[in-house]
């Protein structure tokens, strides 16, 4: 229960982040000119395999990523972009974004209770 906060700033809200990277893809895949569909699928069973991956591998997400990244690929082509654009760093001030959030609604729900 002490960490309902932190809980809901990853689980909780979780999944629209995931939905959220899921509709850069699509409309990405749009961008380079694969129908709609097409994109649509790649990337959700991309998303599956990911997850299927991260979920029955013994190496850490950060050990996978390295795993399927070549040196001057395309992935670390992409990868730049993103460490350029501290997409990291944005994930993480989103996420203490939804816990301090998650606080506040608690505040003002014990308050309206009283």
């Amino acid at each position: 229960e002490a960490q309902i906060d932190a809980v809901t700033a990853v689980s909780g809200s979780g999944p629209a982040y995931f939905f959220y990277m899921m509709e850069s893809m699509i409309r990405a895949g749009k961008n380079l000119g694969l129908d709609e569909k097409v994109a649509t699928a790649l990337t959700l069973q991309t998303a599956l395999g990911a997850a299927q991956m991260a979920i029955t591998s013994s190496n850490t997400p950060a050990e996978l990523r390295k795993n399927v990244t070549s040196p001057n690929g395309t992935t670390q082509a992409a990868l730049e972009v993103f460490d350029r654009a501290q997409i990291s760093q944005n994930i993480q001030a989103a996420l203490a974004a939804a816990q301090k959030r998650s606080q506040e609604l608690a505040q003002e729900l014990s308050e309206s209770s009283k």
